[in-house]
């Protein structure tokens, strides 16, 4: 549990920010991944300091929604299996070399993609990869489930838990655009040896822990447009995804990938896998993750060599600093405590003390922030040293972002997964958020409505002075933390 110090700093900073002046809400940004205990959220009991995050929950929900459904069919290319419905994407870091492809004229990109060589740049993505988006497609969909399932919450409106809903269905279930649950052509290598997907492919779906937290969330929550039947038939495809996942050969060779596949790809398992209702399956496959390949990827110095041995190792630290903490979540709600286990004598936390000594060089350094606020309160901070870096590099704007809402109900010591006592009867505590890309332009539109549902009024009796006070020793007590 979380540091008193922590909490209490991280909880007066924000409260001081809402009292100065309201936050603008935060543009849409996808996370590298998220699972949280969705009963939690679901219970709706927020902090009043999350306001804010709450605003930006409900923006990026209508935001996201304008732009759906999405479907696998919607693309003008056909997998090679001749079936529209099968997910296809092309491996985004694989280049042509056409100087074997004995050609006297222009090639067409036809003739490049099945007569050209294709060889590895790491890091440097080729843009006709994305001439497919299933992917990108997959990822605006999982983050409009999960937050628009999230906005159903908060502001009660069924506009949103209709939306949720109805990404699923056209995603996954609806005869005429339901995607087959396989991946055999994701990540395919293009070449002179045909086009095949490769087990990289597999990460594609790594988002897939959202659309199960956003699914999970509906169902807590009762929502009516989650009905009986969706639920039947999501649990059935995801049954059969699973059998994939465990089965095809592309699949196992992502598993046994020791460095940010393989742990993205326990993430996609074991969240399908408390989906369907197998919790005992999910915590196996958890504890085989962190018997396993986890193992291998942090040293006693707390770097990840795998991730830094990349092209661009501050992001990919971060990245799978992102698939660690999932996998410790899930963990966590299927009752096995990941946060503590070792590998080189050194743990989640290490790998993120580590990150955080690293300049980002070229890299968005706010990957990183959403890594220190969970430490910070997993492990506890003494010291100050998460918080004070949290306000160094956000200047108090922690609080606008999504996380800070999940964070802040998911460390406050609510009931676990496992027990029937309502959440409404706890009391949170505060957890910080990064920011970035804020844009004061993007209001909420359409049904935000801050008086219903879980928002409620800020207190906004206190006094100047006494305001004035407060923000005066918190800003002290941060800086001269030691």
């Amino acid at each position: 549990m979380a540091s008193h110090s922590f909490k209490s700093t991280l909880f007066w900073l924000a409260g001081a920010f809402l009292y100065l002046s309201p936050p603008a809400v935060q543009a849409v940004t996808s996370y590298a991944n998220v699972f949280f205990n969705p009963d939690v959220l679901a219970a709706g009991s927020f902090n009043q300091t999350t306001l804010s995050a709450q605003k930006t929950i409900v923006s990026w929900a209508q935001d996201l929604a304008s732009q759906g459904p999405w479907t696998v069919t919607s693309k003008e290319m056909t997998p090679p299996s001749g079936n529209k419905h099968d997910y296809m994407s092309f491996s985004p870091y694989a280049w042509p070399d056409c100087s074997k492809a004995g050609n006297t004229t222009e090639l067409t990109p036809e003739q490049i993609w099945t007569t050209c060589e294709y060889v590895t740049r790491d890091g440097q993505f080729n843009p006709d990869a994305r001439m497919v988006n299933d992917i990108g497609n997959f990822d605006d969909m999982a983050d409009a489930v999960l937050y628009n399932a999230l906005a159903f919450v908060i502001d009660g409106s069924s506009t949103y838990s209709a939306n949720a809903a109805k990404f699923v269905d056209t995603w996954f279930l609806n005869p005429d655009t339901a995607m087959t649950p396989n991946l055999n052509f994701a990540q395919m290598r293009r070449g002179p040896d045909g086009q095949n997907g490769t087990h990289t492919g597999v990460l594609d779906l790594k988002c897939m822990a959202k659309v199960v937290t956003g699914i999970m969330v509906l169902r807590a929550r009762k929502a009516p447009e989650w009905t009986a039947d969706l639920d039947g038939k999501m649990t059935a495809w995801a049954k059969e995804y699973v059998t994939w996942l465990q089965t095809a050969s592309n699949a196992i060779e992502e598993a046994q990938s020791t460095n940010n596949h393989g742990s993205f790809y326990y993430n996609q398992l074991a969240a399908l896998q408390i989906l369907t209702g197998d919790k005992d399956a999910a915590q196996k496959s958890i504890q085989t993750y962190f018997a396993g390949i986890y193992l291998k990827q942090i040293a006693a110095n707390g770097d990840q060599p795998l991730e830094s041995a990349r092209t661009r190792p501050y992001h990919y630290r971060a990245y799978n600093l992102a698939a660690m903490i999932t996998n410790a979540r899930l963990g966590e709600y299927v009752g096995f405590n990941a946060w503590h286990l070792q590998t080189n004598g050194a743990t989640i936390q290490n790998a993120l003390d580590f990150a955080m000594q690293q300049k980002p060089g070229a890299d968005t350094p706010d990957e990183l922030y959403p890594h220190v606020a969970t430490v910070g309160m997993e492990y506890g901070d003494p010291h100050s040293t998460y918080a004070s870096f949290l306000h160094e590099k956000l200047n108090w704007g922690f609080i606008i972002n999504p996380y800070y809402l999940w964070d802040d109900i998911f460390l406050a010591g609510l009931p676990t997964p496992t027990s029937s006592s309502s959440a409404a009867s706890h009391s949170p505590s505060v957890k910080p958020t990064g920011a970035s890309d804020v844009d004061p332009a993007n209001q909420h539109k359409g049904g935000y409505k801050p008086e219903s549902g879980a928002l409620s009024e800020f207190a906004l009796a206190k006094s100047w002075y006494i305001l004035y006070g407060v923000v005066a020793a918190v800003i002290t007590a941060t800086c001269h933390s030691v």
